[in-house]
């Protein structure tokens, strides 16, 4: 039996999930590849690790997540997963995994002592029916307004806006799980990309680019509050742009299942 990885609270650092809403692995790795994305890729020096991702659209992918199952090492290498709740006969877990306990990550961390903020993005996310409130509702604290839908041209901007007014009059005391559902490179992407009629590659990097210029504001503002930050960067899902005749999610299909992971760390700040 694995033993349980014991967790000081008093001492732990804030944990930031951020995903990138139907954002494609290939997608992500040219924006680094051809410099595209410079901040993200001073965080991830190493670029994005290739993933598949347990869900083929929004809320199943996130059901899965909140669950503890994030996305998957693409190669059949051993794998553990950071956070997973308790669960008889889980295979993926290690000396290294936090166990939560209660039906979703967020409760458990909840549990533990930290305090959890939610941003949301896509309509999953945006409370404004009972399947739009399922998600939100598993946190002390969620947010979701117009400005931060799929249709917004600035949504980051004004996600990042409204996450670093939760950081900052959050104490210092209490750590924090902030989660940010990153709407910009969820279709329609097209009016990223000066002249373009269509979603295509080449707006989705587009849009990921203007959310690199975003998020410094965000992350630092988390870092300074002096706690430390683990941070976990992935995609929930891909979405296709006429590959094979397909077109959006909710497929079986490679570029669907196939996604970009990436984690960072910042140690506490004196």
């Amino acid at each position: 039996m694995t033993a349980r990885r014991t967790f000081d609270v008093e001492s732990a650092p804030d944990i930031l999930m951020v995903t990138f809403d139907a954002l494609r692995f290939d997608v992500a790795e040219r924006a680094y590849h051809e410099y595209r994305t410079q901040y993200l890729a001073g965080l991830l020096p190493a670029g994005w690790e290739c993933r598949h991702t347990p869900g083929n659209f929004t809320f199943s992918a996130h059901a899965a997540l909140f669950a503890g199952f994030w996305p998957t090492p693409s190669t059949p290498a051993p794998q553990s997963r950071p956070f997973a709740l308790r669960f008889p006969g889980s295979r993926s877990v290690d000396a290294d995994t936090i166990s939560l306990d209660g039906d979703n990550i967020v409760a458990g961390l909840q549990r533990l002592g930290f305090h959890t903020v939610c941003v949301g993005g896509v309509g999953f996310f945006n409370k404004m029916t009972p399947l739009g409130c399922v998600f939100p509702s598993m946190f002390a604290e969620s947010y979701w307004q117009p400005q931060f839908a799929v249709s917004e041209l600035h949504s980051t901007r004004a996600q990042v806006s409204l996450a670093m007014e939760c950081v900052s009059r959050q104490s210092a005391a209490q750590p924090m799980f902030l989660f940010v559902n990153i709407s910009a490179t969820h279709p329609p992407t097209f009016g990223y990309l000066k002249g373009a009629q269509h979603d295509s590659i080449e707006s989705q990097i587009a849009a990921l680019a203007y959310v690199d210029r975003q998020l410094p504001p965000l992350f630092e503002t988390l870092r300074r509050r002096g706690r430390g930050v683990k941070a976990y960067l992935m995609s929930d899902h891909g979405t296709l742009f006429g590959e094979d005749g397909y077109s959006g999610h909710r497929v079986g299909h490679a570029a669907v299942w196939t996604v970009p992971y990436g984690e960072f760390e910042w140690g506490p700040m004196a």
